[in-house]
């Protein structure tokens, strides 16, 4: 990508001394504390479609956000715009902001000892030097194998290619400051499949820090194909309860509920279904759920969090058992617990798995229904009642007897962790949730 020397670790000196004017210009408009992001961004868009070239978008954005405090009073602001009068005015509004909001106890700075102290590199950083002459035709490399891969492919719904790169620096006026520079690169293919006047759409794509890496063009174009292929045919079932197997690319979501059940916020505000669950039983006695923000080159590495705590690996559900919330500062001091450095989130979490890949599951199921999409947004958070659209394929005797399509799957979030019978050795590694397939004993299928 061109210009990528312009947006790498060189330059964090900037930022982290645009971070610090930021600080002290706070400092001089009355804000008893304050914390600054700063970011720099740049960025390769190419798409095709029907062998044609879609768009080619270069973008570079800049800018910052400020959270000030006066006493426990807090405002928030943030501008695109840089130099000394965008500096001034977006402190000016974030003071105006905090001079009218109510004073907050739990609001302000984590505890300035808590900082991270050490900025190791998680080697994240690795620009793809890929031309929008070069990246485009890979993205109708990716589109041609597509359509090669099997004559019921008609249509295409876009395959994109994109470079990022970017650096991310935060500061407080504990005098901390830590920042970081990454990419991301990806490569995606929508294909559309046709027989018998019914049409079914689906996709592949990677991810990867290093663009090199990606999954050859030619394969993920082959697999969105085949995966839109083998959807044709597709009819409800009878309504029933089976056991369900949830793919690797959708488990994760499964488990993103799971935090958002768990995380601060929820639980201070009474939400969550798992409120009080601490030291409860929640998943089988083999399952382990655990943080590990240190890997290098993993999508969701750091070295601090939100509030510029150090991160650490840990726990969440140690053998079955819930061990841990995720807090931040703010919604630790609100539930009278300390922070567990995870204000933004969960780094790199793992769900501990077995040796048997996705058709070994489904061969263990038996019968049953195999989830490849989910459609929808239907969990209860307070309740943890849960159901969604969904389609994929059914399962009889071990083996994948025909695609499925509106049925809705239905069942509740405890029974749901407690029935997890195994979890795939088919890693999802695109994602910060890394899991396998899982095999939950039983839901509710509504179909036909």
């Amino acid at each position: 990508m061109s210009a990528s020397e312009s947006v790498g670790p060189q330059a964090l000196p900037a930022l982290q001394q645009q971070v610090e004017q930021i600080v002290a210009e706070a400092k001089r408009q009355g804000a008893t504390a304050c914390e600054v992001a700063v970011s720099l961004e740049q960025g390769l868009s190419t798409s095709v479609r029907q062998r044609e070239v879609e768009t080619v978008e270069f973008n570079r954005d800049q800018g910052f956000g400020i959270t000030l405090y006066v006493g426990h009073r807090k405002g928030s602001a943030s501008t695109s715009a840089s130099g000394a009068d965008a500096i001034r005015e977006t402190v000016a509004a974030a003071l105006a902001i905090a001079k009218h909001t109510s004073e907050d106890e739990s609001s302000g700075l984590a505890d300035a000892a808590l900082m991270a102290k050490e900025q190791p590199d998680f080697d994240l950083f690795h620009p793809w030097n890929i031309s929008p002459e070069e990246a485009i035709e890979r993205a109708l490399i990716c589109e041609a194998a597509a359509f090669d891969a099997d004559s019921r492919i008609k249509n295409a719904d876009g395959t994109t290619l994109n470079v990022h790169q970017g650096c991310r620096v935060y500061g407080n006026s504990h005098g901390f400051i830590g920042g970081y520079a990454s990419t991301r690169h990806s490569l995606s293919c929508v294909m559309i499949a046709e027989k018998d006047g019914q049409m079914q759409r689906d996709y592949w794509y990677d991810v990867n820090r290093q663009g090199e890496l990606l999954m050859d063009a030619k394969l993920i174009g082959k697999k969105a194909a085949e995966r839109a292929a083998s959807r044709l045919g597709a009819r409800p079932v009878p309504t029933c309860e089976v056991p369900v197997l949830f793919s690797a690319e959708l488990a994760g979501g499964l488990f993103g509920s799971f935090l958002g059940a768990i995380s601060g916020g929820n639980l201070y505000r009474k939400s969550s279904f798992l409120e009080g669950a601490i030291g409860q039983r929640l998943f089988p006695e083999w399952m382990t759920i655990d943080e590990r923000p240190h890997l290098m080159r993993a999508m969701g590495s750091s070295a601090f969090d939100g509030d510029g705590l150090a991160t650490y690996a840990k726990p969440f559900v140690e053998n079955g058992d819930l061990v841990s919330y995720i807090l931040s500062t703010y919604s630790g001091r609100k539930l009278g617990l300390p922070s567990t450095a995870n204000a933004g989130g969960v780094h790199n979490l793992f769900v501990s798995h077995g040796t048997e890949d996705q058709a070994a599951l489904i061969r263990r199921m038996g019968r049953g229904l195999l989830v490849t999409e989910l459609m929808g947004s239907g969990l209860n958070m307070v309740t943890g009642d849960y159901s969604r659209g969904a389609a994929g394929f059914w399962v009889e005797n071990g083996e994948i007897q025909f695609p499925v399509q509106e049925v809705t799957i239905a069942g509740n979030m405890k029974d749901m962790f407690k029935q997890i019978v195994a979890v795939g050795s088919d890693l999802e590694m695109r994602s910060n949730i890394r899991t396998g397939s899982v095999l939950i004993e039983k839901m509710m299928v509504a179909g036909s």
